[in-house]
């Protein structure tokens, strides 16, 4: 996705941007499997004590004891398979049980008048949550220029009616690596979703 930068980039606190990474590394997992140099990197993630942490520390030991070959296998069979994935990572799929449906017409509208328009190298559509997610990366990190208040409205609208389901589902059914890309998920989602409900967020 892309909207129009401002003139001069605005000033993004630690806590945007540590947001705005989360939501990334979760896009970029959902849309493809992790080449070998992503899954070194991975591996030197450390964690703490926090639910956050505990998840990153439990992502960095799946790194490492997996390999490019296996992830890409597990991502195949998870989101693409042979006709279709084992899930379906689309909001439309989640809201109303079919693609293409209400919920991903509302999102392209929403989109429109905020001014983030589809890229043409985008394969998926909108509502999926690679794409999503990616969306609110943008809107955390400041890459994208929109009205205050923008990313908790589609967080509310069009992310927090499914997603964690959705994690919660990727949690039960991969086998290894996604598994815990869905427990992270998960719990980011939980979190995020307890964020926007303080206010002056």
């Amino acid at each position: 996705m892309h909207a129009p930068k401002p003139g001069e980039a605005a000033a993004v606190d630690e806590v945007e941007l540590a947001r705005a990474r989360e939501y990334s590394l979760l896009a970029t997992l959902l849309m493809s499997s992790p080449d070998t140099e992503m899954l070194r990197r991975l591996a030197e993630l450390r964690g703490d004590d926090s639910p956050l942490g505990l998840a990153h520390a439990a992502l960095a030991k799946a790194a490492a004891r997996t390999d490019a070959g296996i992830t890409a296998r597990e991502h195949f069979a998870l989101f693409v398979g042979l006709g279709r994935g084992e899930l379906m990572p689309y909001a439309s799929h989640y809201l109303t049980g079919f693609l293409h449906g209400r919920p991903l017409a509302n999102l392209r509208q929403t989109l429109r008048r905020i001014g983030i328009e589809r890229v043409e190298t985008q394969t998926e559509p909108e509502d999926h949550a690679a794409v999503l997610l990616e969306i609110m990366a943008g809107l955390a990190g400041g890459e994208i220029a929109a009205p205050p208040g923008t990313d908790r409205e589609i967080f509310d609208d069009y992310i927090a009616p499914w997603m964690a389901r959705f994690f919660s589902d990727l949690e039960k059914s991969a086998s290894d690596f996604y598994a815990v890309v869905g427990t992270l998920g998960r719990t980011f989602m939980e979190i995020e979703s307890q964020g926007f409900l303080l206010p002056n967020l």
